[in-house]
């Protein structure tokens, strides 16, 4: 009788648990990653659009350089502009929240109770542009080759993910290695399903131009290299009266024209060859939008404000090279550049310094750390900088008037202690000159690199700027063939699997990644996993901020500037919703307004 009755109990048991655990990983229209999805499973479209615009017309925009590819997933080559519009993830991002996803090609998701396995359930709908279903081995299929095959980058963004199970036709299932990175569901709805059919029997890892083929709203019509790329709207497009795409993909035929560089491209902004810039250089935004355009209102000029994270732009400099290894050598470089004399002179002060990794956000670290953080950051005591836990990191400031002696003092007692010595107007060690090569791929900015290098000869630091085309400037920049260049380090306000790629110590040695400062650093890589396994909104916070001082303190870069707004021209045939989301710019939301657009060619004779 005993027996019978602990059998029965244990049996009440597991069922229980196993109800529970059920219950718990319910199918869920939408993942979001520390807060509650902003709109619910009965949503009929983002708050940032308008439902009801039309749809049609002609949208140019202008890019820089060319390209020679039409596989955006590999490293090789120079991929095409515009190429995302073919293709179509498992979930959408919406703008107007922090990091909440809504499903596209999957109709739900399920994660486990453990966070060990996410599960996507596929729309039987979904489509390529061929006709052919698409399916979870074609997901299968897609995980697989972007992390054999594709860049480098996939294979760390999915490294937490141990194994793909797909259980029928149309769901598809990720285990992880373990319940600890709350960020990876997500991560995977991000996923891009390439057709498993239009591959197999091809090099994925070549460089081609062959038109691609995929399952999002347009598709590559027309292309000549070196001068456009053309998609056309779909009308079979098999998700577009979907709530996450209701009120966005308006414009019917989308050009990218390819011009040599910025400053042709604003001119053929102004004489009409295309219709939309969004400018990024200080000195045009205050200068060239000038003319008849703008004076009849043609072109429409908006700074419209964000909440984005800036990230990190900056002079990066490559530890990998003998030069940078000494962090007082780096920090040195730092006084050379005089960022107040800039902004004034040549931004016309539209920018901020940028002092932090995650500037223009609330995971920038500010003032002395909190106990949290030096929860994190104590058991590396000894070996990182002491500045860490002492001093609030500031970059080195002037007055703005181009007198930069006493920064230029500061920056010699660093070489002196790093054991140079001034000789002839040249900083030597060893016998070794120390010499920089300033690796540049655009023109416009010679003009702020010319500054910092008379102000770096001044305390005998000999630098070469080597100006390069796009396509060596990537190839150089992914082997890491270079001492000091301009990079930008984006961030999303929502960080995670992607920081490995940017600065853990496997990324130093990975060619492709975005370590290009050579970033090896213990710390670096422990606070890497506080920040992909933060449980809460306030554990990303600490995290963050606690990795971002110990980068700051390393001196790998030598901080520039940013913004929190767009800025934007654009011709007056173009509309857009009232409200900009604060997390994103969803350009196409916007539509062409037909009698505008009318009256515009009018004007413009096209």
């Amino acid at each position: 009788m005993k027996f019978v009755l602990w059998r029965t109990i244990a049996t009440f048991l597991l069922l229980t648990f196993l109800m529970a655990g059920t219950a718990h990983a319910e199918r869920r229209h939408a993942l979001s990653l520390h807060s509650e999805p902003k709109y619910g499973p009965e949503f009929t479209h983002f708050d940032y659009v308008n439902p009801n615009a039309p749809k049609g017309g002609l949208v140019r925009f202008g890019s820089i350089g060319s390209y020679d590819n039409f596989n955006p997933f590999i490293i090789k080559g120079i991929s095409a502009d515009g190429l995302g519009l073919v293709y179509d993830m498992l979930t959408v991002k919406s703008d107007d929240e922090p990091f909440t996803e809504y499903g596209l090609i999957a109709e739900s998701m399920e994660v486990a109770p453990d966070n060990t396995s996410v599960t996507f359930h596929l729309r039987p709908e979904a489509k390529f542009a061929d006709g052919e279903p698409v399916t979870a081995g074609d997901v299968e299929f897609t995980f697989h080759t972007l992390v054999d095959k594709g860049s480098p980058l996939y294979k760390r963004y999915y490294a937490d993910v141990k194994n793909v199970v797909v259980e029928d036709e149309h769901t598809v299932r990720f285990e992880f290695i373990s319940g600890q990175n709350p960020e990876l569901p997500l991560i995977l709805g991000q996923l891009p399903v390439l057709p498993r059919h239009f591959w197999e029997g091809k090099q994925f890892d070549a460089v081609n131009l062959d038109v691609p083929l995929g399952s999002g709203p347009y598709e590559l019509s027309s292309f000549k290299t070196g001068s456009h790329v053309v998609y056309t709207l779909r009308d079979d497009y098999w998700g577009k009266d979907l709530p996450v795409n209701r009120g966005r993909n308006n414009f019917g035929t989308v050009r990218y024209d390819y011009y040599r560089d910025d400053t042709i491209a604003i001119e053929a902004l102004k004489a009409g060859e295309f219709d939309y810039r969004q400018e990024r250089i200080a000195k045009a935004w205050a200068t060239a939008y000038k003319g008849p355009p703008f004076d009849r209102g043609h072109i429409v000029m908006e700074e419209i404000p964000h909440s984005l994270s800036g990230g990190m732009q900056g002079f990066v400099m490559n530890t990998r090279r003998d030069v940078f290894r000494d962090p007082r050598v780096r920090y040195a470089m730092n006084f050379a550049f005089d960022f107040e004399w800039t902004n004034k002179n040549l931004f016309y002060d539209q920018y901020a310094r940028t002092e932090s990794y995650f500037s223009n956000s609330d995971l920038a670290s500010t003032g002395l750390p909190s106990q949290a953080e030096l929860k994190l950051l104590e058991p590396f005591r000894g070996k990182i900088p002491e500045e860490v836990f002492t001093t609030e990191y500031k970059a080195p400031k002037t007055d703005g008037s181009g007198n930069v002696r006493e920064n230029l003092r500061a920056a010699l007692q660093l070489l002196s202690e790093a054991g140079y010595t001034l000789e002839n107007g040249v900083q030597t060690k060893d016998g070794k000159k120390l010499e920089i090569e300033l690796l540049m791929r655009d023109p416009a900015f010679e003009r702020i690199v010319l500054p910092y290098i008379r102000n770096l000869e001044r305390i005998g630091v000999k630098v070469t700027p080597r100006m390069v085309d796009d396509s060596q400037y990537i190839n150089r920049l992914n082997a890491y063939d270079f001492d000091m260049t301009t990079a930008v380090l984006p961030q999303s306000n929502s960080p995670g699997n992607e920081q490995r790629y940017m600065f853990s110590s496997e990324a130093a040695g990975t060619p492709g990644a975005r370590n290009y400062m050579g970033v090896q650093n213990e710390a670096v890589d422990a606070l890497i996993e506080s920040i992909i396994n933060a449980d809460s909104r306030e554990a990303l916070i600490t995290a963050c901020r606690a990795m971002d001082r110990v980068l700051l303190w390393g001196h790998y870069v030598v901080p520039q500037w940013h913004t929190g707004y767009f800025r934007l021209a654009y011709w007056d045939l173009l509309e857009r919703p009232g409200d900009n989301p604060p997390y994103g710019l969803d350009l196409f939301s916007w539509w062409i307004d037909p009698e505008k657009a009318e009256a515009i060619r009018a004007v413009r004779g096209k």
